[in-house]
């Protein structure tokens, strides 16, 4: 008698049965997903870095250039750098050893209306028997990519196969809150996603707007006056509503350096919800911050 469990993985002779066992799905996220070290350590999850360009050089995200070195290149030579895919090369390198050991890998990586990085996976996954990679576009950025790894990464834990966590994650990626107060334009003036005379006239106004992610794009929402405490405060009162809607088991704090009094307010107004199970900071990578600056400061979850 053939009794088949599964269609795809490692077949095994059981008392004249083929058993066909189930693969391990192997984790993987672009370095924009901001998880904590704790994080990407307790779940096995590979980083693939994506490039930060200073000039002519190229640096490894998270590797090779941490955000506040960044910080002083920028202001030193008044501009941005560049950010850029790795190359289908490296990602080939990285994700070989896992398709050698018979695993299946579900990627994911910085929302495609940003980056090329989920397509470079592709590239790379042709070089590999068909089926075995699986490449989600997050329509997302920062930990707004972590939510879905973390549980995604929760899921691969408890036996599931890859196709379902897909399925899952895909179902629900448009429950992802994600958004960001920022405490500068200047950054994202000098790297032309808005003008000099808009950074000029927020700075002089003491205007801190508020930025959304919303289908795989940011927009501007509501602009928040005075300080920088005072801004990130409102944003998160603001949000209150849809945070009592929020799945309860975690929410993020992510933040592209900010002083420790701001950070500790956010985290005392969220505990004193009593609605999460766990809040956990983050710090930006080089991506992020890249853009953004620092002084950012965001509030991540997902809805029920």
């Amino acid at each position: 008698m053939i009794n088949i469990l599964k269609k795809a993985g490692s077949a095994k002779q059981e008392e004249g049965c083929v058993k066909v066992e189930k693969r391990k799905v192997k984790i993987f996220a672009d370095s924009t997903c901001d998880l904590a070290p704790e994080q990407i350590k307790e779940y096995e999850i590979q980083i693939i870095p994506l490039c930060i360009l200073l000039d002519e050089k190229s640096y490894y995200d998270g590797e090779e250039l941490l955000p506040d070195e960044i910080y002083r290149w920028a202001d030193a030579n008044k501009k941005t750098p560049k950010t850029a895919a790795i190359t289908p090369e490296y990602t080939q390198k990285a994700i070989a050893p896992f398709m050698n050991a018979d695993e299946d890998i579900i990627f994911f990586g910085i929302s495609e209306e940003m980056s090329t990085t989920c397509n470079v996976m592709r590239l790379a996954a042709e070089e590999f028997e068909k089926g075995r990679v699986f490449v989600i576009d997050s329509e997302n950025l920062s930990t707004g990519i972590g939510l879905q790894v973390l549980r995604a990464a929760e899921y691969a834990k408890n036996g599931m196969e890859a196709e379902e966590i897909v399925k899952r994650i895909e179902e629900d990626r448009g429950k992802v809150r994600a958004s960001f107060v920022v405490d500068t334009l200047v950054y994202l003036a000098r790297g032309g996603r808005c003008s000099g005379a808009t950074a000029l006239l927020a700075s002089a106004l003491k205007l801190h707007p508020c930025i959304n992610v919303i289908n795989g794009k940011m927009e501007v929402g509501n602009k928040y006056r005075g300080s920088l405490l005072k801004a990130v405060m409102k944003y998160a009162a603001d949000k209150e509503k849809e945070l009592l809607s929020a799945r309860e088991e975690i929410v993020f704090i992510t933040h592209s350096g900010i002083e420790e009094e701001i950070l500790e307010k956010v985290r005392e107004y969220l505990s004193s919800l009593q609605h999460f199970d766990r809040i956990v900071v983050t710090r930006a990578g080089g991506v992020i911050s890249s853009h953004c600056g620092p002084g950012t400061l965001g509030i991540l979850y997902y809805l029920k």
